[in-house]
């Protein structure tokens, strides 16, 4: 019975796996493509770490893989997060259907607090190189 459970499991994990390597050369820009290797990535290792659990059948293994389950679980999404923000502090350029930029809503250009108002990403994106009219990215700091 144990067999079949982590056989399972494997083959769930590995189709979660595969939807995020196929996520990661499909998408269309670094945001997007974070998110597939989070969400799929986390959950494909979590199930094979799992039936790696099942297999094993020992306490110390079974605790190891829990451990490195919740490991993942707790760390993939916030660098997924930081990533994500850095490369969007870089000026990487947002996919052109993406209407809904709220970062820079949050963060105007010139550093201060005040509010900005909502406009879509294509609208302040250089027409020649990609890159934002008032600068790199957002912050307007970087050279």
């Amino acid at each position: 019975m144990s067999a079949l459970i982590a056989a399972t499991l494997l083959i769930v994990g590995s189709i979660f796996c595969l939807v995020a390597a196929v996520g990661m050369l499909r998408l269309p820009d670094t945001l997007i493509r974070m998110h597939a290797a989070t969400k799929a990535g986390t959950v494909g290792a979590g199930c094979i770490l799992a039936a790696a659990a099942v297999i094993a059948g020992e306490l110390g293994t079974t605790l190891k893989a829990i451990a490195a389950i919740v490991f993942l679980l707790l760390t993939a999404p916030v660098a997924a997060h930081l990533i994500s923000r850095a490369a969007y502090h870089q000026g990487i350029r947002l996919f052109d259907k993406t209407w809904i930029d709220e970062l820079a809503d949050s963060m105007p250009a010139d550093g201060s607090t005040a509010e900005t108002s909502l406009t879509h990403p294509s609208e302040s994106l250089g027409k020649d190189n990609g890159t934002r009219e008032d600068g790199p990215g957002p912050s307007g700091d970087h050279p």
